[in-house]
Parts: structure tokens; C-alpha cells; sequence
């Protein structure tokens, strides 16, 4: 069953109406892990040329995550003692992890696009098992997020997790291993089956070889050893030579530009503006605007980032239908919530929301195969929903333990100083739904249900005031009332089960 049509007929022509909330609200949540009321709020009004510009040009000059200490450790610098080494990697990998979900968290699109780009060029860090590995991995990732793309095809293909992954460590001259060939082509630049054959990948196997010096087992970063090297002529895509690994670049994005340039702009499409491009039915205009995309991409020598600019500048990309049709990841559905809330969070928070992801299906470092997570409707399943709805709950406890004037704060925030000391529930409901949903509930029914969430008993109705309620009395007030983060608490718990609280 399809729950959303692509039917955006909008085209990739400059969107130049100034930004309403429902938009930039939108804009954060596609181009990073969403935002805070504040930061929304400062978005409305703006041009989405200007603050396109200013959003890709902030996540080229992003830094990626500094090097630890251990980043070049091997096997030496570990404990003798098997136990307490694998104690000691556990303790680097989850310090590790935590700098990464607060580079998710805080980066925008820089590590928005970092991350989806470890759901393309995929490894697992159960291959390999090494923190100095794992750190040179989502460093490559970081660097290369928004650059070039044949530069970034390079730099990953030789990264150690990935010479490790897909068997490139086992890919000898006189005894070609084909995996990362195959998937050079299959998954990482063209797709399927896309104008190659089963001859080029063995020829380009014999080119990618030698990548196999790794000292001792562990740790130890692979390098090149000439020794191991396929020394005869290799013909891929009909140039034959003595070929080696950048050389085998080379001739893939020279020989085979319009078939990376679609591939590449296609799932850069389906990942930020609709999960569905080119289906039987219903897919709109898609394949023109994946095309238009593709000309620029290939046009600027495989540079990602004005992609990225036509793509979130242009009309399709803001059309009503492209809002609120892609289902969240695990990582969308906590991070979105810690943005959108301003809800004071620490490392642990961190990591207990990763941990979370991994119980509703997205490990971090662990996508389940080399296709990566499939994303979008593979999020949601009767184990996964339940799972969602009930760590959502989890967390929305903890925050309020720690702090309920939080929630008091943010209803504030979301209501705008006009309204900060409203006595009417209404504008509190209708402004929290607003936040925290694309495009509010589906129908009237719903959202009286969340206001009958919100107005508990502990309040009389008599409480609010006349513009909402016959003969009010105006006794609680947002800003004023005892009851206040307690209402705020038991609408959101209401809302994280809705399934608009489940889109972006």
C-alpha cells in the first residue's frame, strides 16, 4: 500500500516567496535534524536564495570532529590482556559515538549530509572492530559531505573500514577478490545492471588491487603493497592499459558521467524531497527534476554542493506536496524532538537516544547490509511503531524529571510574546501541533483530542478564558500556572503517537 503520490508538478525554477513557518520549518527539518521555535522563527520572512546560500555555505567550512588520541593507535598501544582491550575499544567507540550524534544535532546539513552518506558508501563497524578505523571513516565522510564527488569516491574506496568491509584487504594480483568492483559500480556510483558488464568489474578488480599490507591483524591502517598488484593489461569500459586504483576512477567518471550524475542525483532527491522519483504511477515530474539536478551535477565536474543549492532553492523543493510525505528515521524522530524542544540534554542523552535508534531499527555504524537502511516505509512495522511511540514516552518522562519548567518554556516560546501568558488553550494546543507536526493534524477530530489531552482535570474548564470558553474566568495562564508543564508534558506524550508526529 502507498500512503503519499508524488504529484509535485513544481519545477526546479527559484522559489522567491518569503518564507512562512510551515516552510522553514520544513527547510530544518530536510536539511538537518530540525530546529528550535527560535530558529524558525528567524527564518520566516527570509528569501530561500539568501538562506540557502548562507546554510551550504556554513556546512563547507564545517569542521569535521578533531582526531583522538587513539585515532592511529594499532594493536601495541591496546592492553595484552584480550579483555581489557576490547573494555578499552568499547569505551573509545562510545566516546566516539556521542562527538558524532552531537555533530548530527548541532551541524545541520553538514552532518545531515555526512549521514547519508554513510547510508550509501555503507560499512560496518562489526567488520572491522576498530575505533582509529571507524574515526578515519566518518572523517572521509565529513571532508568529502558537500565536495566533490570524484574526489570523495577515491578518498572512501581506501579508507581501512572499507578496504576491510568489502574485502579489499583479500584482493591480491594473482588472486582478484571482486566485492568492492561490484559494488563500486552496483551501489556506490551507477546502480544496477547501469551500463557495465561482469568483464569490467573482474578487469576493474585486477585495477584495485594491492591495497592488502596490514601488519598485524588489528588495528593497523592498510596500505599499498606494490608486490600484491595485478600487473597486466586491464580493459574497463573499453580502455585497455595497465590500470591501477586512480586510474579505474578516472575511467569510470570520464566514460560513465551520465550514469553516476542520475544515480547520484536520485537518491539525493528521494532522500530530502520524496521517497518516490520514478515509479509506475505518480511520481509527477520527478525524472526532470533528477535530470535537471544531473546536469548540474556532472556540468560542475561532480561538485555535491550546487546540486544541493538548485535543488533546496528551487520551487519543487518547497511545493505543499513535498512537505510532510517522508517518514523519519529513528535518528529524525529523537534528534528532530531534542532540536525542536530546546530540552537541556548531555552526552548520555546522546547516546541513549543511538542506543534507541538501534531498537527500532537503525544502528549507528551498522546499517544491516551494503545497500544501507532502505529508509521511509521500512521504518514503520507493528514492532517499530510500538517502539517508537513507547522510547518517545521514555524520554519525554526523563525531560520532565529533570526539568518540567522546561515544558512550561517551550509552550511559551511556541505561542510567540503575544500570546506568552494566554489563558486560552486553544492558541497553547494549536501552536505545540504546529511544531511538532509539518502540516498539523489531519482533521478536526484529532486535534480536539489533543486539546482534550492538554486540558486536564486538574483544571476546571471555567479556568480558561471567554474568548475560548462561555463565561471564563482567565484563572490559569500559561506563564502563571502550577498545572502548565504538566499539560505541556501530557500533549506532547499524545502527540508522539499521532502519525503526523511521525513525518518530516
Amino acid at each position: 500500500m502507498e500512503y503519499f503520490i508524488n504529484c509535485n508538478s513544481s519545477t526546479l525554477a527559484p522559489y522567491t516567496t518569503p518564507l512562512d513557518e510551515v516552510r522553514a520549518a520544513h527547510l530544518y527539518r530536510r536539511l538537518g535534524f530540525s530546529a528550535s521555535v527560535q530558529t524558525i522563527n528567524a527564518a520566516v520572512g527570509q528569501t530561500a536564495g539568501t538562506l540557502i546560500d548562507n546554510l551550504v555555505d556554513q556546512a563547507l567550512a564545517a569542521p569535521a570532529i578533531p582526531a583522538p588520541e587513539w585515532a592511529d593507535w594499532n594493536n601495541a598501544n591496546y592492553p595484552e590482556d584480550d579483555d581489557l582491550a576490547r573494555q578499552l575499544r568499547r569505551a573509545q567507540i562510545e566516546d566516539f559515538t556521542a562527538a558524532y550524534g552531537n555533530a548530527l544535532v548541532n551541524n545541520e546539513l553538514h552532518d545531515r549530509m555526512s549521514f547519508f552518506w554513510s547510508n550509501h558508501f555503507v560499512t560496518q563497524l562489526g567488520i572491522y572492530n576498530c575505533p582509529g578505523f571507524l574515526y578515519y571513516y566518518i572523517n572521509c565522510l565529513q571532508r568529502n559531505a558537500l565536495g566533490n564527488f570524484k574526489t570523495f569516491t577515491s578518498e572512501i574506496g581506501l579508507t581501512s573500514a572499507m578496504l576491510y568491509y568489502l574485502d579489499g584487504v583479500r584482493n591480491r594480483g594473482n588472486n582478484p577478490n571482486e566485492n568492492y568492483a561490484r559494488e563500486l559500480y552496483e551501489l556506490f556510483t551507477m546502480g544496477e545492471g547501469n551500463n557495465y558488464t561482469e568483464e569490467d568489474i573482474i578487469e576493474t578488480s585486477k585495477a584495485l588491487s594491492g591495497y592488502t599490507e596490514r601488519g598485524e591483524e588489528g588495528c593497523t591502517q592498510v596500505t599499498f603493497d606494490p608486490t600484491e598488484f595485478n600487473t597486466d593489461n586491464k580493459t574497463i569500459f573499453g580502455q585497455t592499459g595497465n590500470w591501477g586504483y586512480d586510474d579505474v576512477i578516472d575511467i569510470l567518471f570520464n566514460e560513465r558521467p551520465n550514469e553516476i550524475g542520475w544515480f547520484i542525483c536520485k537518491k539525493l532527491y528521494e532522500f530530502f524531497v520524496h521517497p518516490d522519483s520514478t515509479g509506475d504511477e505518480g511520481n509527477g515530474i520527478a525524472p526532470q527534476i533528477i535530470d535537471g539536478m544531473a546536469q548540474t551535477f556532472i556540468s560542475s565536474g561532480f561538485e555535491i554542493a550546487p546540486v544541493l543549492r538548485q535543488l533546496f532553492k528551487s520551487q519543487h523543493f518547497f511545493d505543499e506536496t513535498a512537505i510532510g510525505v517522508i517518514i523519519k528515521s529513528p535518528a529524525d524522530l529523537y534528534f528532530n524532538f531534542l532540536k525542536e524542544s530546546g530540552f537541556s540534554y548531555d552526552d548520555g542523552t546522546i547516546i541513549n537516544m543511538m542506543d534507541s535508534c538501534s531498537l527500532i531499527g537503525q544502528r549507528f555504524f551498522e546499517p544491516p547490509e551494503v545497500e544501507g537502511w532502505q529508509r521511509d516505509r521500512t521504518w514503520i512495522n507493528t514492532n517499530f511503531i510500538i517502539g517508537r511511540w513507547q522510547t518517545m514516552e521514555v524520554f519525554l518522562e526523563r525531560f520532565f524529571q529533570n526539568n518540567p519548567e522546561e515544558f512550561r518554556n517551550l509552550a511559551v516560546a511556541a505561542v510567540g510574546p503575544a500570546n506568552s501568558n494566554t489563558s486560552n488553550p486553544e492558541i497553547v494546543v494549536r501552536a505545540l501541533v504546529n511544531k511538532f507536526t509539518p502540516k498539523g493534524l489531519l482533521t478536526e477530530a484529532d486535534f480536539e483530542r489533543a486539546m482534550d489531552a492538554f486540558k486536564i482535570d486538574d483544571v476546571p474548564e471555567e479556568y480558561y478564558s471567554p474568548d475560548y470558553y462561555p463565561g471564563g474566568t482567565s484563572q490559569w495562564m500559561l506563564q502563571i500556572s502550577a498545572e502548565t508543564p504538566t499539560q505541556v508534558y501530557i500533549l506532547l506524550r499524545h502527540l508522539s503517537r499521532e502519525p503526523e508526529f511521525q513525518l518530516k
